[in-house]
């Protein structure tokens, strides 16, 4: 695969690149958690980004995200697959990777995805039932389903991501919060390893097929964040958030360099303490904030987020998606703490974006949210709780 940058002439680092959350403050924020990330290459950066900000204040380098199943990276391990096994772009790829602080208070693990519901993720979901309750999950499965298996993936996706869904609501403890991560923006010519060679050709040779992906894309997006909204998961929309940093998007189409995941890290964690209910602390920095938006975002009107008009995303034009799969038949999953779908820290789409969409199908079973779930619990219990909402000092 290959990572160079869209725009190939230099550029000095931005002020973005200054942290939002300091080392220190993501370690107490995910003090004695247990954390499982599911999904690709961009799911095993977020990853990455996150077992080295527990840790030091530094970006990934480009060569970190470029690798794959490598034995042992900042100190975390490999687990199964990767170079334990073979190294390639098949659907039978595997690799899992566990990070532990040397204190003993963090634990970080990640299962590579090529399909969001299949006898492998059983098998995954096996493993948490009967190991260490996970705390957070963050998952995200979009590309490798939607590319690789056959004319009818799309149907198959929406069916799987039903699946998914009741499984994990089955399966995780109350007191765990799942994070559905939505599919990042891709740029408009694909080469991802994640595609066979005969497709790539097409995607590289005929704009309309690579076009035609990124609108399957928007589409997957649509239906993952309306039944995760079904079933009452929180939702973060990355394919908003990056729609105008594109010029952190690599010259494959599909992946983004060390700034954006820091920027991802950022979201994602701002995200997870919101719903735990802690008050994460605010910097004044003297250059400004981090990230700026006229720094990290560069408009581009002709590029946009990589997706014409007639898509549901310009001005006057409204996305009709199809009937969402029925229902899984299976026993009523056990109530969990997940409220509605949510998107903190920006709006949750933009004008005319195709996810703000009336939700199809009944309301939402009626949940706590995890804040309210540890102030019910610190009433029951009558201590303190892990995290008393406000940071010290």
């Amino acid at each position: 695969m290959v990572f160079c940058l869209e725009n190939e002439e230099p550029r000095l680092p931005l002020r973005s690149a200054m942290v939002h959350l300091q080392a220190s403050e993501v370690q107490q924020l995910l003090h004695n958690k247990f954390v499982v990330i599911l999904g690709d290459s961009i799911q095993r950066a977020v990853y990455k980004d996150l077992v080295l900000l527990l840790q030091r204040d530094s970006l990934l380098t480009a060569a970190q995200l470029k690798a794959k199943g490598e034995l042992s990276f900042e100190q975390d391990q490999l687990v199964a697959g990767g170079q334990l096994g073979e190294l390639h772009n098949g659907t039978q790829y595997r690799e899992v990777r566990q990070f532990c602080s040397g204190s003993g208070h963090h634990l970080v693990r990640f299962y590579f995805l090529t399909r969001v519901y299949s006898e492998y993720l059983e098998g995954v979901l096996e493993e948490l039932t009967y190991g260490p309750a996970p705390d957070l999950v963050i998952i995200n499965s979009c590309l490798w389903d939607l590319s690789r298996y056959g004319r009818c993936s799309m149907e198959s996706y929406r069916e799987n991501l039903e699946r998914v869904f009741v499984r994990m609501d089955q399966v995780l403890p109350d007191s765990c919060l799942l994070v559905w991560n939505m599919a990042m923006p891709l740029g408009e010519r694909v080469t991802g390893g994640f595609l066979l060679p005969e497709m790539l050709h097409f995607l590289t040779q005929l704009q309309p097929l690579a076009g035609s992906l990124r609108r399957d894309v928007v589409e997957g997006n649509f239906y993952s964040a309306t039944l995760a909204g079904d079933h009452c998961f929180d939702v973060l929309d990355l394919h908003f958030h990056f729609r105008h940093a594109v010029q952190h998007r690599h010259r494959d189409g599909v992946h983004w360099d060390q700034h954006a995941h820091r920027h991802l890290s950022h979201l994602l964690l701002t995200h997870v303490a919101d719903a735990w209910g802690v008050e994460l602390p605010k910097h004044d920095y003297p250059s400004g904030q981090p990230f700026p938006p006229h720094e990290f975002f560069n408009y581009n009107s002709t590029e946009d987020f990589s997706m014409s008009s007639h898509l549901g995303c310009g001005p006057g034009v409204n996305f009709v998606p199809g009937p969402l799969p029925p229902p899984v038949p299976g026993p009523i999953p056990h109530g969990q703490h997940r409220g509605p779908v949510v998107h903190r820290g920006m709006p949750r789409c933009a004008p005319n974006s195709p996810y703000h969409v009336p939700r199809i199908g009944g309301p939402c079973r009626q949940r706590l949210r995890h804040s309210d779930r540890l102030i019910h619990t610190n009433k029951l219990d009558r201590q303190p709780p892990a995290h008393s909402g406000t940071w010290p000092g």
